[in-house]
């Protein structure tokens, strides 16, 4: 197991500026994701790593030692592509055997080797089946043995679900999970999949523009805690409610309008928000509560008008208009056995939240 370190890493096409002085540290044994939306740098990155583009400038170490420069077959790093790149003449045996024939393993070897492979991904039903006739889960599985019977430091992982449906996607995603943690590599992750994300990753970075890392954490962190308003919209929905601060009293609110304020919490730098004209929060659908009536023990209250239901199955979707012009989201959950008000369009309703639930953003 190994690290990756990027570092001061620039690389371009042409006139275009893919990633600049971009750093990134990603520790060793972990499933870290790279999440982003098309054309942030994510994919470079990921072929950066594997030797398939090298950087204009900055240096690619995977442990102690600089690969920026080291040719593909000299890294011990693997990768799983979008399109799984398998060999459409050769049945799964040889597939994922190819690697070992290529290094010039004995016959006893090979065998020895895929025929755990094959145990692992529950493949041994299917070793002499031309890859043309499998599901794509299964070449799925096919295109992952492949890339880790060579045993490499990290396996990248490009897309590596985007053509399944999403009910296998679910269950390869679970997959994954255990066989990282079984083979204890550095899983290197990019999709521009939130959820998968979310799911899979112990670590993740989320990039932007110019390949900007905007934040690195825990999905739980990143999810929870989100440090701009580009991270809180990209990763889940989000209500951005913006206005200035005011201090009154030691308590720190936000005010909306002329008529209505709202209590924030206190972050590490929330003093150099004070002078700013316009300041951001971020408060998760899911975290506010509806109510036609008034309810008690809520730090936060405002009243708006329902302008959109949306029928999700596990929840339902209310989009609430505010005086200001504001839409706010809310979810509820769809529990029968907990009856709830009935609301419909254009009635107002009350918003609730805790100060606790939203978070203070730079721009």
């Amino acid at each position: 197991m190994k690290s990756i370190k990027l570092t001061n890493v620039t690389k371009s096409f042409g006139s275009d500026v893919i990633l600049k002085n971009f750093n990134l540290e990603i520790p060793s044994g972990k499933f870290f994701a790279l999440l982003g939306p098309s054309g942030c740098g994510k994919t470079t990155v990921l072929r950066m790593i594997a030797g398939f583009e090298e950087p204009d400038s900055g240096e690619i170490c995977l442990g102690n030692t600089d690969i920026s420069h080291l040719p593909i077959n000299q890294r011990r790093v693997n990768t799983v592509f979008q399109n799984y790149a398998l060999f459409p003449h050769f049945d799964v045996f040889d597939n994922i055997a190819y690697g070992l024939r290529v290094k010039q393993f004995t016959s006893q070897e090979i065998e020895r080797r895929v025929g755990k492979m094959l145990k692992m991904f529950g493949l041994e039903q299917l070793k002499h089946k031309s890859v043309r006739q499998i599901s794509g889960g299964q070449q799925q599985r096919v295109a992952i043995a492949r890339a880790v019977i060579n045993e490499p430091d990290v396996l990248l992982l490009d897309e590596p679900l985007a053509a399944l449906d999403m009910r296998l996607r679910e269950r390869v995603l679970v997959e994954l999970i255990e066989l990282q943690e079984e083979l204890g590599m550095t899983f290197i992750y990019v999709t521009h999949d939130q959820m998968e994300a979310l799911t899979v990753a112990d670590q993740m970075a989320i990039l932007g523009k110019e390949g900007r890392i905007e934040q690195v954490g825990t999905p739980k962190e990143i999810y929870e805690f989100p440090q701009s308003t580009m991270v809180a919209r990209f990763v889940g929905s989000t209500n951005i409610l913006q206005g200035n601060l005011e201090l009154e009293h030691e308590e720190l609110y936000l005010r909306l309008d002329d008529h209505n304020r709202v209590l924030v919490p206190k972050h590490d730098n929330w003093q150099n928000l004070l002078e700013q004209k316009k300041v951001y929060l971020s408060i998760r659908p899911e975290k506010v509560e509806l109510s036609k009536v008034p309810l008690i023990g809520f730090a936060n209250h405002v009243v708006g008008t329902v302008s959109a239901i949306i029928y999700h199955g596990r929840s339902t979707q209310y989009n609430i208009a505010l005086v200001n012009g504001t839409v706010m989201q809310v979810f509820e959950q769809n529990e029968e056995h907990f009856p709830k008000e009935t609301i419909d369009y254009d009635e107002v309703v009350n918003v609730y939240w805790q100060t606790e639930n939203s978070v203070l953003l730079k721009k």
